[in-house]
């Protein structure tokens, strides 16, 4: 039995067994399931050999249980098998991992679909399973946690009724893979089993549709804690120390300043009002040579909005990554994960749009954002042109709607998207800058680049503030049109 702290050492009732030793009380198969988290972190040095007995009595197995879980890791590309009695230790492949959890997403998206007619309004034995999931976690029983987790999963694609894809979920030995990524996710393992709640609800109410996709973003957003440990756990590591370094942290949640949208000229800006916020942007390459370009405004400040606003960007990835007929349907799916992932209280406004760099077309949805303003030189004065919101904030409802516009972009064309951080500061006299502000002040910013935009914005939003301190997250991404791809 593994606890998640160092304290008294259960039996699978829950009993505590302080006197018996290790090797007494465990059964075969929670010694290999100890055996595979230590191979996957790291314990045993890449070329070690092992030998299988003194294995097998470390870890409360006998010889044949013990070959039968040794095959299994060499079939992970963990180990080499040596005949019968030892094996050589192999470094787990990095990419191995992730890559595995993508098509375990995929399987369970096809299984949650195909499942939910079976199990609309037969649903009891999951819950059982999550209340035993919910168990676990309370008594801080990873052994048992991974069970009730497998039993979840594997129940749903049965229900599904589909040999082909079950046989598939079964060669990834997801069981072993959730021991070896368990260390990854211990911060946020009550989130974990929570996270299970809406996957029942849906198959409850027969929603193929939003159960696969709640399926899909479950494994999806585990697949990248792994990927990304340091995001997992960065947040709660800094709590101690006042969230020291967390801004750290939560840039690597934002794009690479390597990444070049072609003929986009682009410069962003970005500042929390604490030292973390809930303020998004992101840049995504796309299919077919269009980018999605996104920013967004978590309700709240401060370590809350900035989980929210991870749950954001997890869900819009996973989702802007597939193939898709508009985009409409595609953040209706985001709002509905991040609804059924995130406390009620909280919501976010997100401007997400995809551009065609060949055509210059911008095709987006605005869920209650400040709506972009795009400036177009014009003589003297450019013309302002505002891509308005055609819907509510993501997270408040799952069944709200989003209308997809376009927008034609030409050479020159400016857009500078923001949030209301920067036209809601405020002066001392209690006044508040607002959109006019920013309205006047980009009318007469002709001819200026991205770069001389934002110190132009930041410039006067200082000014005007007569530093009094910041009350909200600040972000800006301005970008311009620039020749030379083929209309």
């Amino acid at each position: 039995m593994v606890l998640l702290n160092d304290g008294e050492r259960k039996t699978l009732g829950g009993v505590p067994n302080n006197d018996v030793p290790n090797n007494d009380t465990q059964l075969p198969g929670l010694g290999r399931a100890r055996l595979a988290r230590e191979l996957f972190s790291g314990r045993y040095r890449p070329g070690q050999s092992l030998q299988l007995d003194k294995v097998a009595a470390e870890h409360g197995m006998d010889h044949d249980s013990a070959l039968r879980a040794f095959a299994e890791f060499q079939a992970l590309g963990l180990i080499t098998l040596a005949g019968d009695s030892s094996a050589i230790v192999h470094s787990p492949n990095p990419k191995e991992m992730p890559e595995a959890y993508e098509i375990r997403a995929a399987l369970e998206e096809i299984g949650g679909r195909a499942a939910a007619r079976a199990l609309k309004g037969n649903t009891a034995a999951l819950q059982r399973e999550l209340d035993a999931m919910r168990s676990a976690f309370r008594d801080r029983d990873l052994d048992s946690f991974v069970e009730h987790d497998v039993r979840f999963h594997r129940s749903i694609l049965q229900a599904a009724r589909n040999e082909v894809v079950l046989r598939v979920w079964d060669s990834l030995a997801v069981d072993l893979r959730i021991q070896g990524a368990l260390g990854k996710v211990l911060t946020d393992l009550g989130d974990v089993v929570e996270s299970h709640q809406p996957i029942v609800d849906a198959l409850e109410k027969g929603r193929g549709r939003e159960a696969g996709l709640l399926l899909r973003n479950h494994v999806e957003t585990l697949s990248e804690y792994i990927k990304n440990p340091e995001s997992d756990s960065g947040f709660h590591k800094a709590l101690p120390g006042e969230l020291e370094g967390a801004k750290d942290v939560q840039r690597a949640f934002f794009p690479s300043n390597s990444l070049s949208i072609p003929c986009l000229s682009s410069e962003t800006f970005y500042k929390p009002a604490q030292e973390i916020g809930g303020d998004y942007y992101d840049f995504l390459p796309l299919q077919e040579g269009r980018w999605g370009i996104a920013i967004g405004d978590v309700s709240g400040k401060g370590i809350s909005a900035a989980l929210i606003m991870a749950s954001l960007q997890a869900s819009l990835r996973a989702q802007a990554s597939r193939s898709h007929f508009d985009l409409s349907t595609l953040i209706g799916d985001v709002n509905r994960l991040v609804h059924d992932s995130s406390p009620t209280h909280f919501f976010a406004s997100l401007f997400y749009a995809e551009y065609e760099p060949a055509t210059r077309m911008l095709k987006y949805v605005n869920a209650g954002h400040n709506p972009p303003i795009v400036l177009r030189p014009h003589e003297n004065r450019p013309q302002v042109f505002r891509l308005r919101s055609g819907g509510m904030p993501v997270g408040i409802s799952p069944d709200s709607q989003f209308l997809t516009s376009t927008f034609q972009l030409e050479i020159d064309d400016v857009v500078v998207a923001y949030t209301d951080g920067i036209t809601e500061v405020e002066s001392r006299s209690g006044e508040m800058w607002g959109d006019h502000g920013l309205k006047e002040l980009l009318s007469s910013s002709s001819g200026q680049t991205p770069a001389q935009i934002i110190q132009r914005i930041l410039g006067k939003v200082a000014t005007f503030a007569d530093r009094l301190p910041q009350r909200d997250d600040m972000t800006l991404v301005v970008m311009q049109v620039k020749p030379g791809c083929n209309v």
